[in-house]
C-alpha cells in the first residue's frame, strides 16, 4: 500500500536558545541579583521548562522506540508462531483427509485389445496390440461400485482389475457401463462382483454448487499408474470451463465442458479420482491436464454426475437423460464474445462455431424444437449459471422426465417443454 504523505518531523532550530551572554576582558563583576527578580525567575523557569520538555520528548522517544522494538520483537514471534500454527493446522487437515478419503479412493487397471484408446494422462494408445491402462477409480457403495472415467476403461476393455488402498486386488470386475465417446461426460461404472467378505467405504459425495474460486482442494489418485493414493492440494482455480481432449499425440478426441480448473498436481494415473473439498467430501473427478503447461487441471462437477450415481445405484444401469444438445456454458467473457444479450445460461452455439451439429438430429432437443443459437437459462425453476450447469439440472432428472426449458431466442424469452430421452452409451 503506497503512502499518502510522509510523517514531517520538527525542525530542532526552531527550539529556543539561551543566550551566550559572553563577555571578553576582564571587569567587576555584576552584583548577583536576587532570585525574586521577576527576569530571572521567568529566565529560570523557561530554562527549565526548556530542559524538562527536551528531557521528556527525549523520554517519551526512548521509551516508545524500546516499546516499539519490544512489540516488534514480541510481533514477530508472535507472527512466526501465528504462521507455524497455521501451517501445522493445514497439515493436520490435509493429513487427516488423506486419512478419511484414502480408502475410498481405488487404483484402476484396464487391459484393452484392438482398439484407439484416447487417454488424456499418456495411458493406453490402443492399436490393434492388447495395452494396458491405468488410472484411479472413487468407492460409491459399499458393495462393490466404482466411478471413473470412460477413457481409463475404454470400449474394447477385455479386463479390470481394481486394487484397494490397503494392497487387496480385485480381478472379477465388471464394466456397468460407460458414456458414448461423444458425451461431454467423461464416466464409467465399475462392479466388484464379489468383495469376498471385504469391507469397502464408499467415499462422502459433497456439492460441487458450493464451491467457489480460491476454495482449497485435495487431489487423490494413482498418480504415474503406480504410487497409489499420491496426495497433491490446491485450490479451485476456475469453473465451466470447456476443453478439447486428445491423446499423447496430440489427437483431439472429445469435447468435454463445464469443468473445474485446479491448480492441484494431477498427473497420469490420476483419471478418475477424487477432487475433495476441505471437508473431505467429494466435489470434482479428476479428468485431464493441460499438456503444455503446469499446475492447469481439470475435473469434472460432482453435481453433474449425481443423476448417473443414483440410476446405477437403483437401476444397475447407466441411464443418463438426454437432451440432444451441444452447448457453451456462458460467462461475461463468453457472452461478449459473441454479442449475446445474457451473461448466464447454456448457449446452443451454432455449428459454424463448435464444428459439429449442436442440435442432435431426431433428440429431445430437435423434437422440441429448438434451435441453434437458443440461450437456455433455466430448466423448470432452477437458474443456469456459473455454479449450476444445464448437465448438473438436466441429471436430477429420469429419462421420460418432461421439463419445461426457459431460454431466451433473438433477445425474447420462451419458454419450451421438452420430454428428456436416454443418452446413447458406449
Amino acid at each position: 500500500m503506497n503512502p499518502k504523505g510522509d510523517d514531517q518531523q520538527p525542525d530542532d532550530n526552531s527550539l529556543p536558545r539561551p543566550d551566550a551572554g559572553v563577555q571578553h576582558g576582564y571587569r567587576r563583576p555584576t552584583p548577583v541579583t536576587s532570585p525574586s527578580d521577576p527576569r530571572i525567575v521567568k529566565r529560570v523557569r523557561g530554562l527549565g521548562i526548556l530542559f524538562l520538555v527536551i528531557i521528556t520528548v527525549a523520554a517519551g522517544f526512548l521509551g516508545g522506540w524500546l516499546g516499539a522494538e519490544s512489540h516488534d520483537h514480541n510481533l514477530g514471534t508472535s507472527n512466526t508462531a501465528s504462521k507455524e500454527i497455521v501451517l501445522n493446522n493445514e497439515g493436520a487437515v490435509f493429513s487427516n483427509i488423506a486419512k478419511t478419503v484414502g480408502p475410498s479412493v481405488v487404483s484402476v487397471d484396464a487391459t484393452t485389445q484392438g482398439v484407439a484408446t484416447p487417454n488424456f494422462f499418456g495411458f493406453g494408445g490402443g492399436g490393434s496390440q492388447p495395452s494396458e491402462d491405468a488410472g484411479t477409480g472413487i468407492i460409491i457403495s459399499a458393495d462393490g461400485l466404482i466411478m471413473t472415467n470412460r477413457h481409463v476403461v475404454p470400449a474394447g476393455t477385455t479386463g479390470v482389475t481394481v486394487t484397494l488402498s490397503d494392497g487387496t486386488e480385485f480381478s472379477d470386475v465388471q464394466v456397468v457401463g460407460r458414456t458414448s465417446d461423444q458425451d461431454s461426460l467423461d464416466i464409467a461404472f465399475l462392479k466388484i462382483k464379489d468383495t469376498k467378505g471385504k469391507t469397502l467405504t464408499p467415499a462422502q459425495i459433497g456439492d460441487s454448487s458450493k464451491m467457489n474460486v480460491g476454495d482449497p482442494v485435495v487431489a487423490i489418485g494413482n498418480a504415474l499408474g503406480q504410487f497409489q493414493n499420491t496426495v497433491t492440494t490446491g485450490i479451485i482455480s476456475g469453473h465451466g470451463r470447456s476443453v478439447q481432449a486428445g491423446d499423447q499425440s496430440g489427437n483431439t478426441d472429445e469435447s468435454l465442458e463445464d469443468l473445474f480448473q485446479t491448480d492441484a498436481a494431477i498427473n497420469e494415473g490420476n483419471s478418475g479420482g477424487p477432487l475433495v473439498n476441505i471437508a473431505g467430501q467429494v466435489i470434482g473427478i479428476n479428468t485431464a491436464i493441460a499438456s503444455n503447461s503446469q499446475n492447469i487441471g481439470f475435473a469434472i462437477p460432482i453435481n453433474d454426475v449425481a443423476g448417473l450415481i443414483k440410476s446405477v445405484e437403483q437401476t444397475g444401469k447407466l441411464q443418463r437423460p438426454f437432451l440432444g444438445v451441444v452447448y457453451v456454458p456462458l460467462t461475461s467473457d463468453v457472452a461478449k464474445q459473441y454479442s449475446l444479450s445474457v451473461s448466464r445460461g447454456a448457449y446452443i452455439a451454432p455449428s459454424s462455431l463448435t464444428g459439429q451439429d449442436s442440435i442432435i438430429s431426431g433428440g429431445p432437443a430437435d423434437k422440441a424444437g429448438l434451435k441453434e443459437g437458443d440461450i437456455i437459462t433455466k430448466v423448470g425453476s432452477e437458474t443456469i449459471d456459473e455454479n449450476t450447469s444445464l448437465t448438473a439440472v438436466l441429471d436430477k432428472h429420469a429419462v421420460g422426465d418432461q421439463v419445461t426449458l426457459t431460454i431466451i431466442r433473438d433477445g425474447k424469452q420462451m419458454t419450451v417443454n421438452v420430454t428428456l430421452g436416454a443418452a446413447p452409451t458406449g
